[in-house]
């Protein structure tokens, strides 16, 4: 029986150095390739350079190895895409584009792709929004995250790529710090508290975003791959969410385990990329096909959240 042989585009990110570990857990340190082009800050284990945008080394890679499945994680986000928009159209759709095609070439088995709530713009339902809806994104980012959806399912239906993808919230985790997203404060905002500093946030305090804790996001990437291919009803991308809050909301609950937290706000140019955003997310379709269900909600995430923190800062300091 032939092992699958993970390769992993962008493993250095928020959500790939997570990923790249869980990865490893399951099939084993060697069956899993970590790329990026830089290497990781604590590196561990086999690692490759590598940069999205060179088809002929992506290519090498998954010959080399054997590969059987790509997570494609590499790209600019939603805040920093907006500094400079087109070497982030350049990196995230020609990067996509240069993995599908060797995918396709290359007869790899199967692709995971991610997209994002940034395909979603201000004239889409904000409250409950519809796996189908209107997407007419406002930034770069989120431009391109719609035409990849539709590129992945373009390679389905015309080639037969098993492409997969899920649409991620905002992601909030322990493990690594913020990258460049839109929905960052809600990550930043816990190593604040746990360091005894105040917060300034860049959104207003009633800001309503979806999110989801990273526990829930790895499991549920890991069991969309996992699906027999005819449970996957959606080419484009699955909506995905646990929990929606705001700035204020989140404050409060960690004020039921640090009562001095102070928060203050002070909107900049990230407010209107998520007043553009969705509140909330309708996910049934991804609980019907492929059986998805979060663990984590406000107040277990951020009992977690600082657990784990306090843990890591204690280490630091130690």
């Amino acid at each position: 029986m032939t092992k699958d042989t993970i390769l992993i585009i962008g493993a250095n990110g928020q959500i790939g150095s997570v990923l790249t570990e869980a990865l490893r857990q399951r099939f084993g340190e060697d069956q899993v390739i970590p790329t990026d082009i830089r290497k990781p800050d604590h590196h561990v284990g086999h690692f490759e350079f590598l940069n999205v945008l060179d088809a002929q080394r992506i290519a090498e890679l998954v010959d080399e190895h054997h590969v059987t499945q790509i997570y494609h994680l590499a790209a600019v986000l939603s805040a920093k895409g907006e500094q400079a928009p087109l070497p982030t159209w350049d990196v995230n759709m020609k990067g996509l584009l240069n993995v599908l095609e060797v995918a396709r070439e290359k007869k790899v088995a199967k692709v995971f792709y991610p997209s994002s709530i940034a395909v979603f713009g201000p004239t889409t339902p904000r409250v409950n929004t519809p796996q189908y809806t209107v997407m007419e994104p406002t930034t770069v980012y989120g431009v391109s995250k719609v035409s990849g959806e539709l590129w992945s399912q373009y390679f389905y239906t015309r080639y037969g790529l098993d492409v997969r993808s899920v649409r991620y919230p905002g992601i909030i985790g322990y493990q690594s710090l913020p990258g460049g997203g839109t929905t960052d404060y809600a990550v930043d905002i816990y190593h604040k508290a746990i360091q005894h500093l105040p917060y300034e946030c860049f959104l207003r305090e009633d800001t309503r975003l979806p999110m989801l804790y990273m526990e829930d996001a790895i499991r549920g990437t890991l069991e969309l791959m996992d699906a027999p291919a005819d449970k996957i009803q959606i080419r484009t991308s699955y909506n995905l969410s646990a929990m929606s809050f705001t700035p204020a909301e989140i404050s409060l609950e960690i004020r039921k385990h640090m009562p001095d937290f102070q928060v203050s706000y002070k909107p900049d140019f990230r407010q209107a990329i998520a007043d553009s955003w969705t509140q909330s997310i309708d996910d049934s379709h991804a609980r019907r096909d492929w059986g998805w269900a979060p663990k984590y909600d406000l107040p277990s995430m951020t009992e977690d959240m600082l657990v784990h923190l306090a843990e890591q800062y204690q280490t630091a300091g130690g």
